[in-house]
């Protein structure tokens, strides 16, 4: 799939900007863009018109970040959006793409999962989504129609991008299905924006964009969001209603890794983890505690 550029970006925040959100007034006359006119934006942002037009045709060298956070300011980024801003800024037009080795989850990160146990569910995910690493009820909670051990296999890893838009049973689960899938795209984008060289997340990107309409709508829509905290509203088919909130923990030196833990939002939800954790625990083998040690899991 073809990575977005910097112009595409810009054109697509400009359009959903209006005259009236930055204090211009609008008169009579029709408009012919759905949002700011590009002579509109660079002067709100003090540059040339023809600079922005060239920026917005991708058609100059880099910007720089001062006149980058002036194009943020009009087009009322977010810190997110703005990050991704700068990122798209910083890449080449046409990037020279890479297949990354096989992701390694870091050692750390297997630690604090471990030290869960197994009544918090929790995972680690790389930078694409793949999970990398769970705990059991971590498993059970999502993903009990998956093998415990498919983390450790690269055929058969799960994706979690995959999973929530191309898999019925992953789909089912999710209550508020349609509140997180904006999120997932939104992040998956900002992802993108920080890799752009990574052929595997533009190979993810656009198996996703053909074979989800849901996704393709979503991804259309340009927006960049980061996904660290927030709440799932889950129907597990072996004990019913689950509310989740979840929340990500980075390690500074392993920005790729997210370990992601989850608690309960109300004494029901409570109660329904612990009847999971102890129908684990009744299957569980004695030494097996997770999918696998570091050395294991990219053979």
């Amino acid at each position: 799939m073809e990575l977005e550029s910097l112009g595409v970006y810009l054109k697509s925040r400009r359009d959903r900007v209006t005259p009236t959100d930055v204090g211009l007034r609008v008169y009579g006359t029709a408009r012919r863009v759905p949002g700011l006119r590009r002579e509109e934006l660079a002067q709100l942002a003090g540059v040339s018109v023809g600079y922005y037009t060239r920026l917005e045709q991708d058609q100059t060298g880099a910007a720089s970040r001062q006149v980058l956070d002036a194009l943020a300011r009009v087009l009322q980024l977010d810190a997110a959006e703005t990050a991704h801003l700068h990122n798209l800024a910083r890449q080449s037009v046409t990037p020279r793409m890479v297949r990354p080795s096989p992701e390694v989850p870091h050692p750390r990160a297997l630690s604090l999962l471990q030290s869960l146990g197994e009544t918090m569910p929790a995972r680690v995910l790389g930078r694409r989504g793949d999970v990398l690493a769970w705990n059991r009820i971590g498993h059970a909670i999502f993903a009990e129609h998956i093998d415990f051990d498919a983390p450790r296999d690269l055929a058969r890893r799960p994706s979690i991008p995959r999973m929530f838009f191309l898999d019925s049973l992953s789909r089912d689960l999710h209550g508020n299905w349609d509140e997180l899938a904006p999120i997932h795209v939104a992040y998956l984008r900002l992802t993108a924006g920080r890799y752009p060289t990574d052929a595997r997340l533009a190979e993810l990107i656009g198996e996703l964009a053909m074979r989800s309409s849901d996704f393709a709508t979503l991804w259309a829509t340009g927006d960049v969001a980061d996904c660290t905290v927030g709440t799932m509203r889950l129907q597990h088919p072996t004990v019913g209603g689950i509310n989740v909130d979840y929340q990500v923990w980075l390690q500074p030196d392993s920005p790729d890794h997210r370990l992601e833990v989850f608690t309960p939002k109300d004494s029901s939800s409570a109660d329904a983890l612990r009847l999971l954790a102890s129908q684990v625990a009744a299957h569980r083998e004695p030494a097996d505690i997770l999918s696998g040690e570091p050395a294991r899991l990219d053979r």
